[in-house]
């Protein structure tokens, strides 16, 4: 591909800077090319496993997309891109900034400004990545087979660390939502093995700093045993796990309730649980929906979907759409703002739906309330109708 001369001279510009290392970042913008969602391109170097990077970050109308390219093949890229649709682009280093711009006439500028960065940014990928949950000095880690004595993650565990602080970082967003000092006991109902119970309780405690209670329930005895000796060796002492089910496990005062992967109703016995308690966040990760898909196909309605359902794949993944977005009607129905959105776990699944519901800061009137409940009623009703659901589990529970 032929560019111009602009094009040539700015791209070497950009190479030049990257041989002194006064090379900062590139700032590509006004895009007129044919992909009409692509709004700008942002690129800075990296260092990802020594190798040196040029990371892309297209940013589009609903979402940023990040790739990395070597160098020579980015610089390629850049100019292609200044070819083809963006009008300007900016090249921003430590001694100076080239503006390449495209004037509505057609005529191509390069000007020089002063430069608006004065230090090189640091180019280290996710090795140095700040988290919330730290490996170092932590002893529920190292009893967990987390990391070794001296806070380095096992390599079979990364995966599980990574997990660990992805969990984390959801939750304090959502915690960061209630007012302070709202959190004073969390209930983790299916706790299993604790990894992310015992983290939850080191953020709120370490970083928070709240004197908050947390409770993990779970009805194997080996893990329930396992988990108290571990927080007992962690000085974790308002930490503890409970044998019991999510059914039977009485939630009065929870402010926090978690159930990640509950088997099929499990989910729905842990939202009863939050709702009757009125907590101010429930948050929930279902697993398996087999009460809803069982009502599907018992009564095999027709309808405008009948044609996919008619799959055994498409009619599952149908079952689990209805039963989680019946679920998040219900918690709006009592109060709840709701948010429904994908996760990484990790590589056993790989990919999980949050269920998440925040109560309401400010109660509406009992007028607007009500009209609001029968709305939400009628929602609830029209899908069963649609589907053929005699019943949901959780609308059973609440007796709606």
């Amino acid at each position: 591909m032929v560019f111009s001369a602009q094009i040539e001279q700015f791209i070497s510009a950009i190479e030049t800077s990257m041989a002194a290392q006064n090379f900062v970042k590139i700032s590509l913008g006004n895009y007129k090319g044919d992909d009409e969602a692509l709004k700008q391109i942002l690129v800075r170097r990296v260092v990802i496993k020594r190798e040196d990077k040029l990371a892309f970050t297209f940013r589009y109308k609903t979402r940023d997309v990040v790739k990395n390219f070597a160098p020579n093949e980015g610089v390629n890229l850049i100019a292609e891109y200044l070819h083809t649709g963006f009008k300007i682009g900016t090249l921003f280093t430590t001694e100076k900034d080239l503006i390449f711009e495209e004037l509505n006439n057609g005529k191509i500028v390069l000007r020089e400004v002063k430069a608006t960065v004065k230090e090189v940014p640091k180019v280290s990928h996710d090795k140095e990545k700040s988290r919330l949950i730290r490996s170092e000095s932590k002893r529920y880690l190292t009893e967990l087979k987390i990391t070794d004595e001296d806070g380095k993650v096992f390599k079979n565990a990364q995966d599980k660390f990574r997990q660990i602080n992805h969990y984390i970082e959801i939750l304090s967003s959502l915690i960061k939502e209630l007012p302070e000092g709202t959190i004073k006991k969390v209930a983790d109902m299916g706790s299993g093995k604790g990894y992310l119970t015992f983290a939850l309780y080191d953020y709120l405690h370490s970083a928070l700093k709240l004197d908050a209670e947390v409770v993990g329930v779970e009805f194997r005895k080996d893990m329930v045993d396992l988990c108290n000796a571990v927080a007992g060796k962690s000085g974790f002492d308002q930490l503890n796990f409970v044998e019991g089910t999510i059914e039977g496990y009485n939630a009065e005062n929870v402010n926090l309730l978690i159930a990640l992967h509950a088997c099929d109703t499990a989910t729905d016995d842990a939202i009863f649980k939050g709702i009757k308690a009125n907590a101010e966040l429930i948050v929930v990760a279902p697993c398996c929906h087999k009460q809803i898909r069982r009502e599907i196909e018992q009564h095999k309605v027709k309808n405008d979907v009948t044609f996919l359902t008619k799959y055994g794949i498409f009619l599952e993944r149908q079952a689990e759409m209805v039963t989680d977005g019946i679920r998040a009607l219900i918690l709006e129905y009592f109060g709840y703002k709701t948010k429904v959105f994908e996760f990484i776990s990790d590589a056993h699944t790989p990919k999980n739906v949050l269920v998440v519901g925040v109560r309401k800061a400010e109660s509406p009137k009992p007028k607007d309330q009500s009209e609001r409940q029968a709305e939400v009623l009628q929602k609830i009703r029209a899908s069963k109708a649609y589907f053929g659901i005699g019943y949901h589990h959780l609308e059973k529970l609440l007796e709606l």
